[in-house]
């Protein structure tokens, strides 16, 4: 294997239907051989459309698609899918349902020896946790068993690169909790590249080494899950993964002043610029107090954590993770701490009595202003 096997890069890469709808806007990219990584965003914003774009079912309209160092599309160049040693994953598997397990599996290695087959194929059921299975088909498994045997078959021809969308959609919550961390060591063990395409984003930050996080067709932010998550790039990669509240400040010298107090806030804000606060609901501790101006309005068992919602008298409102809202009535005034620093402190536009001229968001200084991490910062 060559350094650049079962490398995926994409260059400037352009997908359009019609005139008006850009699927994909000049996406840039470079996976590495045996990386895994997810790509999430809302619905429409590319994702799938990028797959089919690398396994060669679309043509980009510009730029260029490399796999395995080698062109795939671009240059007056288009390779066609067969030809491009890339595995396809779809959501609903796709299995032939008149085809055993075994065959399935099989299916890709034509050419190949009887003997060279029958390895293969039971290396693949080994593999993927299919041993005793080869002689079903596929109306006689299990949601899962069908998932495996089409990741199976995927991987089966040595296909350097495996694209997967949305491969546990059809899985219950609890099977697709058991089956994330499978997916993972199968892929890994088989050392293939991967691009997987999933709505969840706790399965996306699970699996993943990198996360590619897309909107409207552009990449918003790709890095490993504990920097899309703790350091987000921007507001919308905040919101998107997880969640977030926002909360408008002012600048002061000590931090920026909110209605939870003073926060503290990256220093490339000028005194009295308008900032947006970006919390997580992990990062706000609740505590009753009965000259608090925040009341409890609802509050939820989720199982794991309790959940409640906090509003203010100037409409802010605010989602925490706190078991202790679960021994607190709803209509009880509480104080809302914050623990650390923020997720992310942004130009904004909230105002403040305490500053005699509230400054514009394009008075902050310098163009990067508005896309730093508050976790960048120590002061609590």
């Amino acid at each position: 294997m060559n350094h650049a096997e079962g490398s995926v890069e994409l260059q400037g890469v352009v997908k359009r239907y019609g005139r008006t709808v850009v699927a994909v806007h000049n996406l840039s990219l470079a996976v590495t051989p045996g990386e895994i990584v997810t790509v999430v965003g809302p619905s429409g914003c590319g994702k799938t459309t990028m797959l089919r774009l690398i396994a060669g079912f679309e043509r980009a309209d510009a730029g260029r698609i490399s796999i395995s160092g080698a062109v795939v599309d671009g240059g007056g160049r288009v390779v066609p899918p067969e030809e491009r040693r890339v595995g396809f994953v779809f959501q609903d598997y796709a299995l032939f349902p008149h085809l055993t397990v075994g065959a399935n599996v099989a299916f890709g290695l034509r050419g190949v020896g009887a003997k060279a087959r029958a390895e293969r194929v039971s290396t693949m059921l080994r593999l993927c946790a299919l041993e005793g299975l080869d002689g079903r088909y596929p109306h006689e498994l299990s949601g899962g068993q069908q998932q495996r045997t089409a990741l199976a078959r995927a991987l089966a021809p040595g296909n350097g690169v495996v694209l997967l969308d949305e491969p546990l959609s059809n899985l219950d919550a609890a099977l697709r909790r058991s089956v994330r961390g499978q997916l993972r060591d199968m892929l890994k063990q088989a050392g293939a590249t991967a691009l997987i395409v999933t709505h969840d984003q706790e399965e996306a930050l699970e699996i993943a080494d990198r996360v590619l996080v897309l909107q409207n067709g552009r990449l918003e932010q790709i890095g490993t899950p504990h920097e899309i998550y703790a350091t987000p790039a921007s507001p919308f990669v905040a919101r998107f993964i997880g969640e977030s509240n926002v909360v408008p400040g002012v600048v002061q010298c000590d931090g920026a002043a909110t209605e939870l107090g003073v926060v503290c806030c990256p220093p490339c804000f000028k005194t009295g610029c308008a900032v947006d606060v970006l919390l997580r609901p992990s990062q706000l501790c609740l505590e009753p107090d009965d000259c608090a101006a925040g009341v409890l309005v609802t509050r939820a068992y989720a199982g794991t954590h309790a959940t409640a919602l906090i509003r203010y008298p100037s409409g802010l409102e605010l989602r925490c993770a706190s078991d202790a809202a679960l021994a607190l009535a709803p209509g009880t005034r509480v104080n809302v701490r914050v623990q650390g620093c923020p997720t992310l402190v942004v130009a904004g536009t909230g105002a403040s009595e305490s500053a005699s001229q509230p400054a514009r968001a394009a008075d902050a200084v310098g163009a990067s202003a508005p896309l730093l991490p508050g976790g960048a910062y120590t002061r609590v």
